[in-house]
């Protein structure tokens, strides 16, 4: 079964093609930071129209380099949501469109469902169950993962996510967008040890994450110091340390709670080099495994739609098969709601 993967939730146009019996065949991304990087972030009107102009192209590109074609497609899934509305619609219209013309199964995909299940694309790949670490743009959670739709959540942000807290903290050191990748570069330049930044919710005795007050007291430290060059380099440095302790923290306690064995890191975040070391080192000890995916699979792309799409149709679950001429998408999309929550 060959599925094609279509993924436009903001500001990256991502395309998969997903092999069920030969695994990933292979995908292409475009990413529109150069042209956002003007306005100092997502402008999404200007998301969507750049979507319609590579979507199409991207697929021919796609299909082409594994001399394949949209006829021998099985199905096709495309990112439902959450996402920005306008750049969602895109790739929903797309993938409708497409599966209509050829008359194979479309499957609307959330888009944390795939970053979820993006570490199964590496090797090695962990099995079910285990918890996972979701550290995606605006969302930062801990869930319990029993099977392909089979979630329940720990604990998440009762505030800002960490990505968000990383851009946010990055514009006030002066960064440019995007702002993450930018801060992590900075942060390898920091003397540790320099500035002490709290660590919000690490003894809250619960699952739950706090990033804005971090991002105050970064604030808070750039007004009474003398910003230089080293000193935004060690204030980036202790806000990373700072917010890898507690991901670090939080993600061995599901853990212990849980009494699962393996950690599952996805999303943008995930990326991070101090938190994959942090992460590989204190999991190990704890006598668990740690899984990361790819880093070309951590940022939004089509690879992992693909995946999911096709991990949902060997499942037999329809639940989101388009089986009519009509579409919607989510912009807004509980992560819990694909299934019943599962009992405690």
């Amino acid at each position: 079964m060959i599925v094609l993967g279509i993924e436009t939730s903001c500001d990256e146009t991502g395309i998969g093609l997903y092999d069920t019996k030969h695994g990933l065949l292979n995908h292409t991304l475009y990413s529109q930071t150069e042209m956002h990087s003007d306005y100092g972030g997502v402008v999404p009107e200007l998301a969507s129209r750049d979507h319609i102009r590579r979507v199409l192209p991207l697929v021919k590109q796609t299909l082409s380099a594994t001399k394949h074609n949209l006829q021998n497609l099985d199905a096709i899934a495309y990112t439902q949501g959450p996402g920005l509305a306008g750049a969602l619609l895109v790739g929903a219209s797309i993938g409708n469109a497409l599966g209509f013309a050829l008359k194979i199964p479309v499957l609307g995909i959330h888009h944390l469902e795939g970053h979820l299940l993006s570490p199964l694309l590496s090797t090695p790949s962990p099995n079910f169950p285990f918890v996972a670490l979701l550290v995606s743009g605006g969302h930062t959670q801990l869930m319990e993962v029993r099977g392909v739709g089979l979630y329940r959540l720990l604990g998440e942000t009762v505030d800002d996510a960490a990505g968000e807290a990383f851009d946010k903290t990055a514009k006030l050191l002066g960064l440019s967008y995007p702002g993450g990748p930018a801060l992590s570069k900075l942060a390898e330049q920091g003397r540790p040890g320099r500035f002490k930044l709290p660590r919000p919710m690490l003894h809250s005795g619960d699952l739950n994450f706090s990033f804005s007050g971090l991002k105050t007291a970064v604030l808070t430290l750039t007004k009474k110091n003398r910003i230089t060059q080293q000193s935004c380099a060690d204030i980036a440095l202790a806000f990373q340390t700072a917010a890898v302790d507690v991901l670090t923290e939080k993600s061995l306690a599901a853990l212990r709670q849980t009494g699962h064995n393996q950690l599952v890191v996805a999303g943008g975040v995930g990326a991070n080099r101090q938190l994959r070391d942090r992460l590989s080192e204190q999991v190990e000890l704890a006598g668990a495994t740690v899984f990361f995916p790819a880093i070309e699979f951590c940022t939004d792309n089509g690879a992992m739609i693909a995946f999911a799409g096709a991990m949902r149709l060997q499942t037999s679950d329809t639940s989101n098969h388009s089986s009519s001429n009509s579409f919607t998408v989510k912009a807004r999309w509980d992560l819990e709601l694909l299934k019943a929550p599962i009992d405690p």
